[in-house]
């Protein structure tokens, strides 16, 4: 029955995919087809599951930055939100009820507020995939958006800890006091375990253990597994150890996904009532959009973010389950919550893809909302004497960097979005701001009037990003050369048609001149004329 699941969910996954949705969608869609095919899965599906969720806090762990957990405008909003959004469709909840417009909706204020509060969450899952698919996950709005998460989480798992029982003991205390050393411990442990099988192996034995280890202080064990990873986030190989999970954890979360569309098939009431709470997502995005802005985020900042928030949460679909098994709601909410889960992600999917078209479009409206102080951050940018700017200061950005810096004596400033990055730039003596090429923001501030740029190198990894800088670089009345890479042919004639004078081909040019350089020992090949 193993290969049938597995092909069933590849195959809507994959249709999901031809559709311009997450493939995500497609696993929903398979669990509710195996669950109306009274398939007997056993117990695979929840172990993958459970695997699934734990690597994905334990990744997510692994990029957590304790300056970013620690701003108000990641704890401030996460609290006020779920605050607000937990009153607001509650609210509307119960009001619905009362005028009996749904057949499931009789319920009483303290059902619709736990419902409310079950509805508050945003999905992790669906959040940081759509953030890792976009290459976000380092800018400002991905790494607010995944701290707002995270804070999130915690309330979740507090929630379900009381409402089961398990209070953690005094014991857990020395839980907590053990580590401090087992930090040390686990850092001079990673730092020989090498880039191999070995990281591998050794982060999954921290992760599946940390959470064994929470559970058996009476703390929920996803907990122990995000703690565990932001024990290791400091350590230079941490990122290398997420980009090495990233397969396993995707795998796994295929089983959670299944998992969801099993509790249940939907009927024409939970349909209903699901399409009843995706009608509240504008809700949703409206109050993040406002606590984001009030917290001095630029409204392109808050209108991503709260993009990238606005949809349901397995967390809340977990709520709702501990609520149902406790008597407080109908078990028929399950399948409901479920089915607005997965009708939220359907239409956030496009939503989030077509996010900073959709920005570009009412950005004069959205502008209206930003706060009348400005952050240090949004300040004019002034190339100053630079020659050659380079966007994306990665490997071959910075190889260019150097070329033309120091070989050439050319003035050069380099733009990247990272601040790890930017930093080790700096501590090298290179010239390089923080700013995103994808911010629609940061070309009104970029100025190119009256300076002495002649050239701007586009070494970003993805052409869509690429062609963005180039399209905006003509807006703003850039008149010097441009020139950019591309990673497959068809990009070449793309960025070209952005008005890219020059192009290179990172994979065939790169071999051309491997070949020159091994044939000619590094001295400059001789191509003798045709006769």
């Amino acid at each position: 029955m193993g290969g049938v699941w597995i092909g069933i969910a590849f195959l809507l996954g994959l249709g999901a995919r031809q559709l311009g949705l997450p493939p995500l969608v497609g696993y929903l869609a398979a669990g509710f087809v195996l669950y109306g095919s009274d398939a007997d899965l056993g117990n695979v599906l929840d172990l993958f599951s459970s695997l699934g969720i734990t690597l994905l806090l334990f990744t997510i762990g692994l990029k957590l930055r304790i300056d970013t957990m620690a701003q108000p405008r990641v704890w401030g909003v996460a609290s006020l939100h779920m605050a607000g959004s937990t009153l607001l469709l509650g609210a509307i909840l119960y009001a619905v009820g009362r005028a009996e417009l749904v057949p499931l909706s009789a319920i009483d204020p303290a059902t619709a507020l736990l419902l409310g509060f079950a509805l508050s969450f945003s999905s992790t899952v669906y959040g940081v995939k759509v953030l890792e698919d976009k290459g976000d996950m380092a800018s400002t709005y991905g790494r607010m958006a995944i701290g707002i998460l995270i804070a999130q989480d915690v309330a979740a798992v507090f929630y379900l800890g009381i409402s089961t029982g398990k209070v953690p003991p005094l014991s857990a205390l020395l839980l907590l006091a053990a580590l401090f050393p087992l930090r040390w411990l686990l850092m001079r442990i990673m730092d020989r375990t090498g880039h191999e099988e070995l990281l591998i192996l050794f982060g999954m034995s921290v992760a599946l253990g940390g959470a064994q280890l929470f559970d058996q202080f009476g703390i929920k064990g996803d907990l122990g597994a995000l703690v565990f990873g932001f024990m290791l986030a400091s350590h230079r190989w941490s990122p290398r150890l997420a980009k090495a999970l990233l397969g396993f954890k995707d795998l796994f979360l295929v089983g959670f996904f299944l998992t969801i569309g099993l509790k249940g098939a939907p009927t024409a009431d939970t349909v209903l009532l699901g399409l009843l709470l995706v009608l509240l997502l504008p809700l949703k995005f409206g109050l993040f959009f406002w606590l984001l802005a009030r917290f001095r985020l630029r409204a392109r900042t808050a209108f991503l973010g709260a993009l990238n928030l606005s949809n349901y949460s397995e967390f809340g679909l977990i709520v709702a389950a501990v609520a149902a098994s406790n008597g407080l709601i109908d078990n028929e909410w399950l399948t409901t919550i479920a089915v607005a889960l997965a009708l939220s992600f359907v239409i956030a999917a496009p939503l989030n893809t077509h996010g900073h078209r959709i920005y570009d479009r009412f950005r004069a409206r959205l502008l209206r909302h930003q706060h009348p102080e400005r952050l240090p951050d949004e300040a004019e940018i002034d190339p100053g004497d630079a020659t050659v700017l380079i966007f994306g200061m990665g490997r071959v950005g910075t190889g260019a960097y150097e070329l033309l810096h120091r070989s050439r004596g050319k003035r050069v400033l380099g733009v990247d979005m990272v601040p790890e990055v930017i930093e080790l730039h700096r501590k090298a003596g290179r010239n390089v701001i923080r700013a995103s090429a994808m911010d629609a923001d940061f070309w009104p501030r970029l100025r190119l009037d009256g300076t002495h740029l002649k050239l701007v190198m586009l070494a970003m990894p993805l052409c869509d990003e690429n062609c963005y800088a180039a399209s905006q670089l003509i807006r703003y009345g850039y008149t010097g050369r441009i020139a950019a890479l591309a990673t497959f042919e068809e990009d070449v004639q793309r960025l070209k048609d952005e008005g890219v004078h020059s192009v290179f081909n990172l994979y065939a040019e790169a071999g051309a001149g491997f070949a020159e350089d091994a044939a000619t020992g590094g001295r400059p090949l001789e191509v003798p004329e045709p006769q």
